[in-house]
C-alpha cells in the first residue's frame, strides 16, 4: 500500500473530520475511499468517452431518424394557440 501527502484547503480537511466522525472512520479511511471512488469514476468516463471516439472514428453516427425519436420521446410538440 503506497502513502502519500495531499494538501486541502483546511475548511476541507475540517468537513472530511467530520464525515469520517459520523461514520465513525479515520480521516485517512475516508480520503482514501474519495480517491478510490475518483479514481474509478474518472477510468469510467474515460473508457467510455474513447468508446464513444472510436465508434465516432469508424462512422458509427445515430441516423436522422435515430435522433428524431429520441428528441420526440423527450420534447412535446408545442401546442397550437
Amino acid at each position: 500500500m503506497s502513502a502519500f501527502t495531499v494538501r486541502v484547503p483546511d475548511e476541507t480537511a475540517e468537513r472530511l473530520d467530520q464525515i469520517a466522525e459520523k461514520q465513525d472512520r479515520s480521516r485517512s479511511y475516508m480520503a482514501a475511499k474519495a480517491i478510490e471512488d475518483f479514481v474509478a469514476r474518472e477510468e469510467w468516463q474515460l473508457a467510455e468517452i474513447e468508446a464513444g471516439l472510436a465508434e465516432a472514428e469508424s462512422g458509427q453516427f445515430a441516423s436522422p431518424d435515430d435522433v428524431a425519436s429520441v428528441i420526440a420521446k423527450y420534447v412535446q410538440p408545442a401546442r397550437q394557440p
